[in-house]
């Protein structure tokens, strides 16, 4: 198995005032201190409304694993969610780390 963390960024485009309402209700669950790198993801923004991220944590079988198959899922859940929400957006743009290799480094040390 390996783990990659995926950061999704992207930036908000054309927020309605209910969607700005909802999003700036919700503001302090969505803190950057507050995130972490999960399964279903977590999402963060801060008060200008303007840019956000989306962090996952990719699990994906040893045989099946590269960075590029990681980026794509960790995209296509940040589509979904960003859809689910009716968030418009734009400028999605990936980063991936591949943990597993991070933390066999560390063991050898």
């Amino acid at each position: 198995m390996s783990v990659y963390r995926v950061t999704v960024r992207g930036r908000f485009s054309d927020l309605d005032d209910r969607q700005r309402g909802r999003l700036t209700a919700a503001l302090a669950e969505h803190d950057i201190f507050v995130s972490a790198y999960t399964p279903e993801g977590t999402f963060t923004y801060d008060h200008r409304l303007d840019f956000f991220n989306l962090r996952y944590e990719i699990r994906i079988d040893q045989g099946d694993s590269t960075v590029e198959v990681a980026a794509e899922a960790g995209l296509n859940e940040a589509r979904l969610f960003l859809r689910t929400m009716n968030f418009p957006h734009r400028d999605l743009k990936v980063n991936v780390v591949d943990m597993t290799t991070m933390w066999g480094e560390s063991e050898g040390r």
